[in-house]
């Protein structure tokens, strides 16, 4: 596995897919409830039951207190999706159990007492499954999880009873956000039980036309049918998309691109708001072959974002960042 940024060749559209299982200990409250012995029993807990496993894959995940994360470094685990915004605002006395290279992340204590994240490059939803579902063998053979022959498993939040899974898929859709595709399928979607948001998911607005599609539903569903009825909407996306791609005047999105593609290529102070809009003329450019030198367009993209600059170069005024950004994306170009 790599990082979810450096994408395979199956589709340059769906940029990432993400698995995550919601679960917790019967018997103990949520963690909004909790105070701070009961927190870190449960990050014991869950930490002996990874660590006392003979699964070769438990033998991969690395258990790491939030306390000793420094808040750089924290921000840019959000930025890189590694962890949500709120659990790094909420790190005390938290704990994380994860991978090399951060395809797998278990949030211990968030909302839930355990979040099994698994994050795969491309439209890869069943292969980031069969990864959770592993942990949560792991986890379940160990742990007394809360589970209602009824509700399923039981959750903090009423929206994640019954399979307490969430899959999703981070779209890219400039051409299909330009011609109005994405209001007028919101609608549509959300009768399905699905929903699409921004980049950072709830709350947050697409940045570079990149969106998030999930699943809503998760009672009187199983796993195997969330995944592929999240699949089969996913590649509705890639299709419409596909199709307006297909549509254009090459001479006009060509300079579109190429435009963008100069303009990173020399400029000397570069917002994270600009840097973004170029990004996304930049990855079309990718797909049509109008740009061939450039191969992970979302690392470059990611490695770009405020923490992440100031995680390689120290903290810095949002000024310098912006001069910081520009000479790091002159030389990746």
């Amino acid at each position: 596995m790599g990082y979810w940024f450096q994408p395979n060749n199956q589709c340059d559209i769906a940029i990432s897919s993400r698995i995550r299982l919601a679960r917790n200990i019967k018997g103990v409250p949520f963690p909004f409830k909790m105070n701070a012995e009961q927190i870190k029993q449960i990050n014991h807990q869950v930490r002996d039951a990874i660590a006392n496993s003979d699964n070769s894959l438990a033998k991969k995940l690395k258990y790491i207190e939030m306390e000793n994360i420094p808040e750089i470094e924290r921000f840019a685990m959000v930025e890189r999706h590694i962890i949500s915004k709120n659990f790094a605002l909420n790190y005390q006395n938290r704990a994380i159990i994860i991978s090399d290279d951060e395809s797998i992340c278990i949030m211990l204590c968030e909302e839930d007492h355990i979040r099994i994240q698994v994050l795969e490059s491309g439209l890869q939803l069943k292969k980031a499954y069969e990864t959770a579902n592993a942990i949560d063998n792991i986890l379940c053979d160990s742990l007394d999880i809360a589970f209602d022959e009824r509700l399923g498993f039981l959750t903090e939040c009423t929206t994640n009873l019954g399979t307490g899974l969430r899959a999703s898929v981070m779209l890219h859709l400039p051409l299909f956000e330009a011609n109005g595709g994405i209001k007028k399928y919101i609608t549509n979607i959300t009768r399905m039980g699905f929903t699409i948001r921004g980049m950072y998911g709830e709350g947050t607005k697409p940045l570079a036309s990149i969106y998030q599609l999930s699943n809503q539903i998760t009672l009187g569903i199983t796993e195997k049918e969330a995944i592929e009825k999240t699949t089969k909407v996913a590649q509705q996306f890639i299709e419409s998309e596909k199709e307006y791609r297909n549509q254009l005047d090459t001479l006009r999105i060509e300079d579109r691109c190429m435009r963008s593609y100069g303009v990173l290529k020399n400029a000397r102070v570069l917002t994270s708001d600009e840097l973004m809009s170029r990004m996304g003329d930049i990855m079309i450019g990718i797909s049509l072959g109008i740009i061939k030198n450039i191969r992970y367009p979302m690392a470059i993209f990611v490695s770009a974002q405020p923490y992440m600059l100031m995680r390689k170069y120290g903290e810095m005024s949002p000024e310098s960042r912006d001069i910081e950004r520009a000479t790091m994306i002159r030389s990746l170009l």
